[in-house]
């Protein structure tokens, strides 16, 4: 079994910093990538960003040089550095690894934590 802890949510004010940390325990295997999605009030999951084994990152354009995603494989861990924060990153996010183990891979999620941007 695989369980992905996540950390770091909170209130913050616009133009404010939080970081998110997200740890994977458990029979995990050989970890792929690692990212984050998000999820608002009434709209669809929607990606953040994500980044490989070897720590290729990419990010979707709404959070391009403000978000940073980072990993550290030693401690399964990934990270997402969040800067210059705007109300419209108010969302639940979410972390997720991609396990691989005999027979295939599978992809993990975190539970969740609450991010709040205050105007």
């Amino acid at each position: 079994q695989v369980q992905l802890v996540e950390s770091g949510g909170g209130l913050v004010q616009a133009g404010g910093s939080l970081r998110l940390s997200c740890a994977a325990a458990g029979n995990v295997g050989s970890i792929n990538d690692m990212g984050w999605y998000r999820q608002a009030p009434g709209k669809q999951r929607e990606l953040v960003a994500t980044i490989t084994s070897s720590g290729t990152s990419n990010y979707v354009d709404f959070v391009k040089g403000r978000f940073t995603i980072s990993r550290d494989n030693a401690k399964n861990t990934v990270y997402l550095q969040m800067n210059s924060l705007k109300p419209e990153d108010t969302a639940v996010y979410y972390c997720y690894a991609d396990c691989s183990r005999f027979p295939g891979t599978l992809r993990y999620w975190g539970q969740g934590t609450q991010v709040t941007v205050s105007s």
